[in-house]
């Protein structure tokens, strides 16, 4: 086990190891930049070996405490000999997968209660039991019927607007008992988006204007390390209790919902070619609503893929060659996830100030006067401000 001294001197021997390798190889690395990722990662890798080695040593039975305060026979006669611990586990290695899998299953389904996919199929419900709807013996309508007969077995609507509210602070229904809505989700989720397209951006850019782009201006991996450690951090605590159980349930019913709407005599009923068909023809004359599918579908597919990635250790990676090639997996995700998002201004590209304070949720406008001119700084071009992003109905 290390003791102060042998701590000390480790830790100057990697840095002047770091400084003898820097210099010897100066020319090198200016050449090819990538040497010096593999360089850096290698001596980390020896430091974190070591590290690793003492923390697993068995310590003394007072932990060392005696040699320490200069008790009994195993007192230190200098203070270079006393034992130092090399800390704790690292917080952000503590998070477990399955619970942020469950987080993206239960965004993919709000994304489908907001497009109005078990309302309509209550609708359908409604109408079968009047008679209104030519339905009678088919799948679609023996279907609705097992649907309702079950629906004393599953959690109720209330319910899941209640997990959406504590997990998301999306909606409007209260939280339950004990809990609190997560009002930091939606905009630690737009950050963390917002950061892995800049980045991309960034790197397609400087790709264009250099041969070899390494600067870290172009595209900082520290930047959306960062971003998307706060978000997984947020949702570590707000994904306990029933959310696992009651995910996988409403799954079911997304399943069974979608094979009644898909059934021949159903979508004979309203002309429909498939199952979203017959969802929107629903929407449209029976609720007169203004029709968000296809963004909302898309924002719940991609979402549930940028939070499932997230909940890999993939970005816990420091190396930039691995961590790029780990991003790349939810680069297109992010980017269709913020258009969407954008197009019904539920989120923006903020053209300034990267990395905002926790308790802002985006950059600050500059106030616009009724003549149109603005009333900030000098030079600066005014902005209007952009429509409210994070209510209840996201």
């Amino acid at each position: 086990m290390a003791n102060e001294k042998d701590y000390q001197g480790l830790y100057d021997r990697i840095a002047a190891l770091r400084e003898q390798v820097a210099s010897r190889l100066s020319s090198d690395l200016i050449s090819n930049p990538q040497l010096a990722d593999a360089l850096t990662k290698q001596i980390d890798d020896m430091l974190a070996s070591v590290v690793d080695a003492d923390t697993k040593a068995t310590p003394p039975p007072d932990k060392g405490l005696a040699a320490l305060a200069g008790v009994g026979p195993e007192a230190a006669r200098e203070f270079g000999i006393t034992r130092i611990p090399p800390g704790v586990e690292a917080y952000d290695e503590t998070i477990t997968s399955e619970r942020i899998v469950a987080v993206g299953d239960m965004y993919y389904l709000w994304q489908h209660e907001k497009i109005g996919v078990f309302r309509v199929v209550q609708k359908l419900q409604e109408l079968f039991r009047a008679g209104t709807v030519r339905l009678s013996g088919g799948s679609g309508a023996f279907a609705l019927y097992q649907f309702d007969r079950r629906d004393v077995l599953r959690y109720t609507q209330r319910d899941r607007q209640s997990a959406y509210k504590r997990i998301f602070n999306y909606g409007g229904a209260p939280v339950p008992t004990g809990s609190r809505a997560n009002t930091d989700f939606h905009k630690l989720f737009a950050h963390f988006i917002h950061q892995v397209t800049l980045f991309w951006r960034d790197k397609r850019i400087s790709d264009v204007i250099r041969e070899r782009a390494y600067d870290p201006s172009f595209g900082s991996i520290a930047i959306v390390r960062r971003a998307g450690l706060d978000l997984r951090n947020n949702l570590k605590w707000l994904s306990f209790g029933h959310l696992n159980v009651l995910r996988v349930e409403v799954m079911q019913l997304l399943e069974e919902a979608f094979k009644i709407l898909n059934a021949d005599d159903v979508k004979n009923l309203f002309g429909a070619d498939n199952a979203w068909d017959v969802v929107e023809e629903v929407l449209i004359r029976y609720f007169n609503e203004r029709l968000v599918t296809s963004p909302r579908q898309r924002m719940g597919v991609t979402g549930r893929e940028v939070l499932r990635w997230l909940a890999q250790p993939h970005i816990l990676q420091t190396t930039r060659a691995q961590f790029e090639t780990l991003l790349l997996e939810i680069a297109e995700q992010s980017e269709e996830w913020l258009t969407s998002a954008q197009a019904m201004n539920l989120a923006g590209r903020p053209a300034s100030a990267r990395v905002l304070p926790w308790d802002q949720t985006q950059p600050t406008p500059v106030r616009v006067s009724s003549n149109g001119r603005g009333r900030g700084k000098p030079g600066v071009s005014p902005v209007r401000a952009p429509a409210r992003e994070f209510e209840y109905e996201y």
